[in-house]
């Protein structure tokens, strides 16, 4: 269903593609938005290697909100892992691309506890991430992508 990549000596291992998920701090969401235009927005986001999830927050209304009720499949795509290799002046950088379905959650105490998980990969201590869930953590809305397909590359940029 999901395509391969089409030059097999640029892929990565799984592993190596879902280990740039773990540590990249920003992913592109793209969505099927308004009459057929793809939709995709830059955010902050947390993935569960375990769960074969990723998560993110956001408001609870708009453009995003809209086109995940009318369809909720998602591409997501992180990029990073720059090197310069002595032999090539061109950087090599690899990239993660995930296929998924992408749901709303409903506030309660399991959001609550995931926007914690979210919060310790950004914020430099746990008491500014409980201050932060404590006064605004009941407004933001929780997204939850199941991947379906995971596949990374690295190419040169030449």
């Amino acid at each position: 269903m999901f395509r391969e990549i089409r030059k097999k000596k640029n892929a990565i291992t799984a592993d190596a593609a879902e280990s740039l998920l773990e540590k990249s701090r920003r992913g592109v969401l793209a969505v099927n938005g308004d009459d057929g235009y793809p939709y995709a927005i830059p955010v902050n986001y947390f993935y569960d290697r375990n769960e074969q999830k990723i998560y993110f927050h956001g408001a609870r209304a708009g453009h995003k909100v809209d086109a995940l009720r009318a369809s909720d499949k998602v591409c997501f795509t992180v990029y990073g892992n720059e090197t310069i290799r002595e032999e090539a002046w061109a950087p090599y950088m690899q990239s993660t691309v995930v296929f998924g379905r992408c749901r709303l959650l409903e506030t309660g105490e399991e959001t609550l506890a995931l926007l914690k998980r979210f919060a310790m990969k950004y914020y430099p201590d746990e008491k500014l991430a409980d201050e932060e869930i404590a006064q605004a953590g009941r407004a933001a809305q929780v997204f939850e992508i199941e991947i379906e397909h995971l596949s990374g590359k690295e190419v040169q940029e030449r």
